[in-house]
């Protein structure tokens, strides 16, 4: 497998926390372990990054520390995704495609922007 030259980046965000909107009481929480590569996350990673409401619930947020079962469909089986994102604090999981950290990192931004913006406009 190709070298992730974004890793370390991700990997240096492990415990951080910090509030992205005050007046919401938004906040965000990284988690990042290097692993061995093994069949269920190849790119040697465990990770979590989640956006959290002032009650400390997750709104939403990409991790790989448990299975998601998607694609199922009547007579074909479902299949056992790890690389997921929860779009909000009722969705179960759906697959993510996972390319790298730096991506994954973007990803989730991009996915905060959308929500800050959406709960800032719906605030006024």
């Amino acid at each position: 497998m190709k070298r992730d030259d974004s890793l370390e980046n991700l990997l240096d965000l492990d415990g951080v926390r910090y509030v992205v909107q005050e007046r919401l009481g938004l906040w965000v929480k990284f988690e990042a372990r290097e692993i061995d590569p093994n069949q269920a996350r190849p790119h040697g990673v465990r990770y979590s990054l989640t956006l959290h409401d002032r009650h400390n619930r997750r709104i939403m947020g990409f991790d790989n520390a448990h299975a998601v079962l998607y694609g199922g469909k009547k007579g074909v089986l479902s299949k056992k995704m790890y690389d997921h994102w929860h779009r909000d604090q009722n969705d179960e999981g759906r697959p993510y495609n996972y390319k790298n950290a730096g991506k994954l990192i973007e990803d989730f931004w991009k996915e905060v922007e959308k929500i800050l913006k959406k709960m800032e406009e719906e605030s006024k």
